[in-house]
Formats: C-alpha cells, structure tokens, sequence
C-alpha cells in the first residue's frame, strides 16, 4: 500500500474531539481518540488486544477506555490498567499510542515510527497568527477516491479552466501556459491570467466591475498536504507577482488525509487577507468552496471507479502532468524507504565498493 506512514496528518479540528470516543482511519490503520480532562487529544490502537473488538465500541471511565467486550481497560498511553478477574497485568496487553499535537484548532497525528515524530516538521504558514489575515476551518470533505488522486489534482492548475468554469475558472485560462518548479521540497505550480472577465469566486466576492489579473499557485507539500494561493486584482494596477498582496488574496489549504485505498478526507479551510472581521464572509465564502469542491469530487471519484476497471491500455501523460508525475515518484520513493530500517554506515566493513 502506497502511504506514507512518517509523517503528520490532520486527524480533524480542535472542535471534534470532546468527552466521546471518536473512531477514525488514517493510512488503513483504525484509531480512536478522545480529549482527557487535562485538555489533551490522545490517539490510540482501535483494537483490544483480547478479542480484537475496536475500543471505539467500549466506554470511556474518567481518562481510560473500557472495553466493551471483557472490560479490559486502557489509559490514554495505551498501558492496560485493568483485567477483570486476575490482579496480573500481561505485557502483551497493551495498544499502540499516536502522537498528537494541536494547533490553531488543528488536530494532528504522526501514523509512523514515533521516535521521528518532529512537531518543528508539521505544516505551518506565518498568515495563521497575522492579525491582517483571517484563517476560518471549513469542512472534512470526503471522497471515494484514493489520496494520490486527490492530492495530485491540487497541484494541477489546468483542471480549474475545465472543472469549475463558473466557480474558481474560466475560458480565459484554457490555452495560459502553466509554470512547474519541481527544484525544492514542495511542487509548485502556477499560472496568471492577465486583463481578463473574473472569475464566479471573485463575481460573487471581490466585487470587480471590470477586468482583472488573476493568478493560481499550486504549493503541494509532501506527502499530501496542498496550498492554493490564488486572487484578483483590478487590471489596470498591473501587478507584479510579488505584489499579491495588494489585490484580494486567499489561501486555500488542503490538508488531504488518507483513510485506505479507496476512501480520503479532504479538511479544507482558509486563510483571506479581506474582509478579515466579518464572519459572514466566511460563510459566504464557505458556500462558493462547497460548490467548487463537490465539482472535483465529482471528477475523483468517477477517476477511482473507472481505474478499477479492466484497462487495455495504459493512459496517457501530457504537458501538463509534470507536477503529479513529480508528485507521485516522490511518493515511490517515500513509501521505499520507509520498507527497510537504515542501521547507518557500517564500521569496519568486510566488502569495498567501488562506484
């Protein structure tokens, strides 16, 4: 299975987790998570280790999970605290624990080796605590599709002209080059589209009478996690790129959790330099992304059925894959070496390599 387990995913908003159990699966692994009374989100194995019966399906006493089958029962480390019936505590009686960090009412897990887990490495931007933008959580959006799908359509600036021709695109854009960086960590894409109609977003947002520039960069950050920077600004200022900020910019972030082969949650919000005090903005705002997003849900989960059927013959690439297919070699390359242990260089060595 090609996921990539040494990394940080969103598990959900800060909102979701209370007092209940949640259950969830992330990269084909079964969780459940709740907050503690301390305030803490802890993540454990959703998996007695008894009779296998997910825990999720147990209660929760005070910090602990009971099972609801024997009655086994876990503190939030995964340490099993209780066997009814016996004063003994076997050492196999226990489930994994996930770290968990929590920030800006993010929720995020590390689903690999624990000894890795960096928080310094979970995905951040400087506009999070700007007081001159506006960061608002929008939904989980779940999609039949498998996440290389859905990641790698968020770096493809292409689909937008096609896709959402009355909501994030239009003709205008259908024949503008896209430019691809593939030299740093992250993918970009990106295009502008110059003295042109705005696009339905800005219509019904920006409030522009006349042509404007507008512009897409596509900044996807491995393994899955998108940002779209996109806007408009009046055409006649004739902005540079580095300017962006002078028009109505918005950050789009996806942060694409994979739950197994066929299923992903997309958690997707943004961060808007305009209208940064009026919430009934952001729900304006949250209506035109519903519509927008549930056009390329459309598209992903037809791609993932028709890929499980019979082909004759591979598909094709284009100009415009070089992003998804830098994409997905990355990800190869990933999910390789987490398949074997590095012990480091060896000392003393009984061979010579010579190239």
């Amino acid at each position: 299975m090609n996921f990539v387990r040494n990394a940080w995913y969103v598990a959900g908003w800060s909102r979701d987790f209370a007092d209940d159990l949640v259950a969830r699966c992330i990269t084909d692994q079964r969780l459940v998570l709740f907050r503690r009374s301390t305030g803490d989100v802890v993540a454990l194995e959703d998996r007695c280790p008894h009779r296998l019966l997910p825990l999720s399906k147990g209660n929760r006493i005070g910090d602990t999970i009971q099972c609801g089958y024997h009655g086994m029962t876990f503190d939030g480390a995964g340490h099993c605290v209780r066997v009814p019936g016996q004063d003994n505590l076997p050492k196999s009686a226990y489930v994994e624990s996930y770290p968990i960090v929590e920030r800006h009412g993010i929720v995020w897990i590390w689903m690999g080796n624990p000894d890795f887990a960096d928080p310094d490495k979970i995905f951040d931007l400087p506009e999070f605590t700007d007081p001159d933008w506006h960061a608002h959580l929008g939904d989980a959006l779940h999609i039949k599709s498998h996440y290389l799908n859905v990641a790698e359509n968020l770096v493809d600036p292409a689909h937008v002209s096609f896709v959402h021709p009355t909501t994030l695109g239009n003709a205008a854009s259908e024949n503008v080059p896209v430019h691809v960086s593939t030299a740093g960590e992250t993918i970009l894409a990106w295009r502008w589209i110059r003295d042109a109609p705005p696009i339905g977003f800005f219509q019904n947002f920006g409030n522009f009478s006349g042509n404007v520039d507008r512009w897409h960069y596509y900044h996807l950050h491995l393994p899955s996690t998108a940002v779209i920077d996109f806007g408009s600004s009046d055409a006649a200022l004739s902005l540079a790129e580095d300017d962006r900020d002078q028009g109505v910019r918005i950050f789009a972030i996806h942060f694409v959790t994979p739950v197994d082969a066929d299923n992903t949650i997309d958690y997707w919000m943004h961060i808007r330099n305009t209208a940064t005090d009026d919430e009934a903005a952001s729900a304006q705002m949250d209506t035109m992304f519903r519509k927008a997003f549930s056009e390329d849900v459309a598209v992903l989960e037809a791609i993932h059925e028709a890929e499980a059927l019979p082909q004759k013959r591979k598909p094709i690439r284009i100009a415009i894959d070089k992003g998804p297919n830098v994409y997905r070699k990355r990800i190869r390359e990933m999910v390789e070496a987490e398949a074997t242990e590095y012990l480091g260089d060896p000392e003393a060595p009984t061979f010579v390599q010579h190239d």
